[in-house]
C-alpha cells in the first residue's frame, strides 16, 4: 500500500490493515530492518504481567517511553509507569502499572528507530491534514510515545485473551499494532467499531510485519482469544503496540 493510500485509509475510515509485503517495504523506506531475527527472538525474554495475574497467566510484557521532537529526533526518556484512565481500561484504569522495561538492546536496535522513524511520519502528516494547517505551535512539544512488546500465551487449557479489557480505545492519538510472530494459534482476529459500537471491520493478523493501524479518536478496537491449533503444545501471539500522543 502505497503512502498515500495508506493516509486515504486512515482518513476515510479511521483505520487500515496491511498486509506483511506492504507494511516491510512501508517501513524500509525509513530505515532498515537488518536486525529483525534478533528483535523478533527478544520476544522470548519478556516477563508476566503481575496485574493480569488473577485472570490467568498468559501475558507476558515489556514497555518503553520515547519522545520524539518535530525535527524527528528520537530519545528513550526514564523508565516510568503505565497508566490509562478508567474510561479507557475498565480492568486497569487509574491504576499506575509498572512493566520491565524493554531491554537496551531492543529499544536502540535498527528495527526499533525504523518503525519509530516512520510512524512519525505517518502520524504528524495525519495529524497536520486532520488540522489542515502545514505546521502549528503544538508541534513544538512533540509526540509522547508508549512502546509495548506483547506476549499472549494460549494453552489447551486457558486460552489467551489479547485485549482482557474487550473492545477498547487507549487514550492516545495514534495506534500502531504490528505482528511479531504467531505459533501454534488459530483466532486472534481484530474488529475495529465505530464510537456507537457498530463493527468497521475485521481482519485477522497472520504474517511478521503484518500491521493495524487506528486513529483512537475515532474508533474502538478488539481481539478474540487464541487458543493452540495443536493442543499437545503451547502458542503464542507476539506484537509490538506502539502508541502517539501529542505531549
Amino acid at each position: 500500500m502505497a503512502p498515500d493510500s495508506l493516509r486515504q485509509s486512515l482518513e476515510a475510515s479511521g483505520f487500515a490493515f496491511v498486509r506483511r509485503e506492504d507494511m516491510r517495504a512501508a517501513l524500509e523506506s525509513c530505515g532498515p530492518l537488518s536486525d529483525w531475527p534478533a528483535f523478533a527472538a527478544s520476544w522470548d525474554d519478556l516477563e508476566i504481567d503481575p496485574y493480569l495475574a488473577g485472570h490467568g497467566r498468559y501475558r507476558r510484557r515489556r514497555y518503553g517511553v520515547f519522545a520524539i521532537d518535530a525535527s524527528g529526533g528520537i530519545e528513550r526518556r526514564p523508565h516510568q509507569p503505565h497508566y490509562q484512565g478508567q474510561e479507557y481500561n475498565q480492568l486497569f484504569g487509574g491504576v499506575e502499572r509498572w512493566f520491565e522495561p524493554i531491554v537496551d538492546e531492543v529499544a536502540a536496535s535498527a528495527t526499533m528507530e525504523t518503525i519509530l522513524r516512520w510512524c512519525h511520519r505517518l502520524f504528524s502528516r495525519l495529524e497536520s491534514r486532520s488540522r489542515d494547517v502545514p505546521q502549528s505551535p503544538v508541534d513544538e512539544h512533540g509526540w509522547h510515545v508508549e512502546v509495548h512488546q506483547f506476549r499472549i500465551e494460549a494453552r489447551a487449557e486457558a486460552a489467551g485473551h489479547p485485549t482482557p479489557e474487550g473492545a477498547h480505545r487507549d487514550g492516545v492519538d495514534f495506534v500502531l499494532v504490528l505482528l511479531v510472530s504467531r505459533e501454534n494459534i488459530v483466532s486472534g482476529t481484530t474488529t475495529v467499531f465505530a464510537l456507537d459500537g457498530t463493527p468497521l471491520g475485521t481482519f485477522t493478523l497472520t504474517d511478521p510485519c503484518d500491521a493495524a493501524l487506528v486513529d483512537d479518536h475515532r474508533v474502538a478496537h478488539g481481539v478474540t482469544p487464541v487458543a493452540p491449533s495443536d493442543p499437545s503444545r503451547a502458542g503464542h501471539r507476539d506484537v509490538l503496540v506502539v502508541t502517539f500522543r501529542r505531549r
